[in-house]
């Protein structure tokens, strides 16, 4: 792990590392935490030993600017870019939260693993959708399909939206999932505007540290290919667009993982090609999110 001056690691996460500040004063007691973006990378909520050169800083300015360009949307926890040299262009000082024990999934296209659910039984996430729909397709509406976050080596479970009413109650349920749903199409038609499609996105918020305060902050990442799957817009239409996200990865090495977890198999290797490209699909996204002109050539 990074020694970062005057900050002390409090958390380790599946990509994040949490900072808090070892001197309080200097940074307006414990209300401010450093949030540093890894190179790991976790499939099917499991870390793998193979990094992805590059990538904390790639997720770390996307989520940054979509901070930024959603700011009207939603309040979020992100406060400056002014870090320590050690972890320059990976990380950032976010307002200290209490977050909310829910991963907020909105779906907004079938893709690949909601299809896998749906040609079975016509339904995903205990939803019954429209007969006909392919690979590709945009939904009738996003949906909304929450889960409790689970700790680093655990799976995420699929709730429903009653059960998430019963933890967090019921005017919490509601603004988390229109805040959600809000923010999906606020950030979509944006990518849409760069040529890309955001097909579903993982959200996470919480609340100010005093008691009380239930507003809603939108928090940890912000779109990023690691919390959301992206098209380019073009592709869409033929049908089984490329996934600019960690399903890439995980559809190259899921079986090892499933074989790793179940105790039958070794600790599963991201191959050299697969590192190779999933680094370069997250600078394309970068670069057209951005407009940086550094786009190196996909395959």
């Amino acid at each position: 792990m990074l020694a970062v001056p005057n900050w002390s690691r409090i958390y380790t996460g599946k990509v994040h590392d949490v900072y808090a500040p070892i001197h309080p004063l200097a940074h307006s007691g414990n209300e401010v935490i450093l949030l540093v973006t890894t190179d790991r990378m976790s499939v099917l909520d499991r870390v793998l030993p193979t990094i992805i050169p590059g990538k904390g800083e790639i997720v770390n300015a996307i989520s940054e600017w979509w901070f930024e360009q959603l700011a009207d949307v939603a309040s979020h926890h992100y406060l400056s870019d002014e870090v320590p040299p050690t972890v320059k262009d990976r990380a950032m000082v976010v307002q200290r939260l209490r977050m909310y024990p829910i991963e907020c999934t909105v779906v907004g296209y079938m893709t690949r693993s909601v299809f896998a659910d749906y040609e079975r039984s016509g339904r995903f996430h205990g939803m019954t959708l429209p007969s006909g729909l392919n690979i590709g397709d945009e939904l009738p509406k996003p949906l909304f399909c929450p889960s409790i976050k689970a700790a680093v080596g655990d799976d995420d479970e699929p709730i429903s939206f009653e059960r998430m009413e019963e933890i967090v109650g019921e005017n919490v349920a509601d603004g988390l999932r229109d805040m959600t749903l809000d923010l999906y199409e606020a950030a979509n038609e944006i990518a849409i505007g760069k040529g890309l499609i955001i097909a579903d996105a993982k959200l996470e918020f919480g609340s100010s540290s005093d008691a009380g305060d239930e507003k809603f902050v939108f928090a940890d990442q912000a779109f990023t290919p690691d919390s959301a799957t992206y098209w380019i817009a073009d592709e869409r239409q033929a049908g089984d667009p490329r996934s600019f996200g960690k399903e890439y990865v995980r559809d190259a090495v899921e079986a090892e993982v499933v074989a790793w977890i179940q105790g039958s198999g070794p600790t599963p290797q991201i191959p050299a090609d697969v590192v190779e490209e999933m680094s370069a699909r997250y600078r394309y996204l970068k670069a057209t999110l951005l407009g940086s002109t550094h786009i190196r050539e996909i395959k």
